[in-house]
């Protein structure tokens, strides 16, 4: 279990440490923003398509360990499913933060990309990896 619980706590600082790294980056004049700014069309089709998988995947994630398959899989084979599902559960957080945080920049300071990235960021704290939370998704109910 502590080596599942370490895997994932990994998996979130590790997509956390790269968003910082985006936005150090681009903060510190070492890439320049707005690449993408001039193409308005391809502009409104990112901010569409990341805020529909940004809306789609945060109660997807927080729900994902309630369906009974998943749930199944947790119970019977515990640490392999923890950290396979737990690892899916991640990346459906992690993956539209991180291209949240690079399109902000690469599409000029667009709001709408900086505010979703904040919000997978505050997200992340709904499934933080502690021990007590990977024991109490395990656990058989009696």
């Amino acid at each position: 279990m502590k080596q599942t619980k370490y895997i994932l706590t990994a998996e979130m600082l590790g997509s956390v440490l790269i968003s910082l790294i985006i936005i150090v980056l681009y903060e510190s004049g070492a890439l320049l923003p707005g690449s993408f700014s001039d193409n308005a069309n391809a502009e409104f089709l990112a901010v569409t398509f990341m805020e529909i998988i940004t809306i789609c995947m945060i109660p997807l994630s927080l729900k994902l360990f309630k369906f009974k398959k998943i749930s199944l899989s947790l119970k019977n084979d515990t640490n392999r499913g923890l950290t396979k599902w737990g690892t899916i559960r991640m990346a459906m957080l992690c993956v539209p933060m991180m291209v949240n945080t690079l399109c902000y920049y690469l599409f000029g300071f667009n709001v709408a990309f900086g505010y979703m990235g904040i919000i997978g960021l505050i997200c992340l704290a709904f499934i933080f990896p502690s021990t007590s939370r990977c024991v109490n998704e395990t656990q058989t109910e009696e």
